[in-house]
This record gives structure tokens, C-alpha cells and sequence, in this order.
């Protein structure tokens, strides 16, 4: 898999507020699709049916620099900055064109529930980590 994801989406009118520009809130919502389009790309599921380990948010971010209104097509890219014995980092750009229309990083981490049902860090697994190069550079 390329240590770069692309994922092509076009502004639904649901998610637009009354001055027709995309609500804040749906650009985390635009980052998550990525991811979990980046693990079917990947031959994975962020939560299978059958999981014993599962993926806790530990932090998300944007950074604004333009608007999406409704109809407009953009691009979420997607890659893995940073992995940990225990997480993943991603950091994403949606862009429409050549227009840079936000930056975000989420980070996730790998957990299992423990007997009481809380949840403890535990390793990637290798055969989800080799899935997902770490990109180096700009």
C-alpha cells in the first residue's frame, strides 16, 4: 500500500450549516471515512466483527483555511506519520483543486478489553502495522 492515501468525496447539503459552507464538525467526520476507506484499501476493517482489539481516538485536530459548500468534489489525503508499539498517527489535508482547504492529525491507539470491560493499550499487531508504512518527508 502506498504510504499515502487519496479518498475523493463530494459535500452532501446535510452537512452544510445556513450559510451553505460545511459545518467544522463533518471535517473530522471526512478524515474518519479516509481512515476506514485506507483499511479496506488495506484488506483490514477498523472494527471487524470478530475483534479482539479496537481503536480508541486519542486526539484529532483542523487547522482552517478555506471553505467546501454543497456539490463541491475535494480530495482527503491521508497518511501515517507516526506509529508507536501501541498507536498510529495520521495527518490528513483536504483540498479542493489546488486549494488547501484544512489540515488535521488524529491519533489513534491499539486496545483490548480487559474482563471488567475497560480498555488497556496493547501492541499493533505486525500484520496490521506492516499494512500501514510510516511516510517520511513532506
Amino acid at each position: 500500500m502506498p504510504s499515502e492515501f487519496r479518498y475523493r468525496r463530494r459535500v452532501q447539503f446535510h452537512e452544510t450549516d445556513l450559510a451553505g459552507l460545511v459545518h467544522f464538525s463533518w471535517f473530522f467526520r471526512y478524515m474518519e471515512e479516509a481512515e476506514h476507506a485506507m483499511w479496506r484499501e488495506a484488506g483490514l476493517s477498523i472494527h471487524p466483527a470478530d475483534a479482539e482489539i479496537y481503536w480508541l481516538r486519542l486526539a484529532a485536530s483542523f487547522e482552517f483555511h478555506g471553505a467546501l459548500r454543497f456539490e463541491d468534489e475535494f480530495d482527503v489525503r491521508l497518511k501515517v506519520t507516526e506509529r508507536t508499539k501501541k498507536t498510529m498517527r495520521y495527518t490528513c489535508v483536504l483540498e479542493k483543486g489546488d486549494a488547501k482547504i484544512a489540515t488535521g492529525a488524529m491519533t489513534i491507539a491499539c486496545v483490548r478489553k480487559r474482563p471488567d470491560q475497560s480498555m488497556k493499550a496493547t501492541d499493533i499487531p505486525a500484520e496490521i502495522a506492516s499494512r500501514f508504512p510510516v511516510h517520511h518527508g513532506s
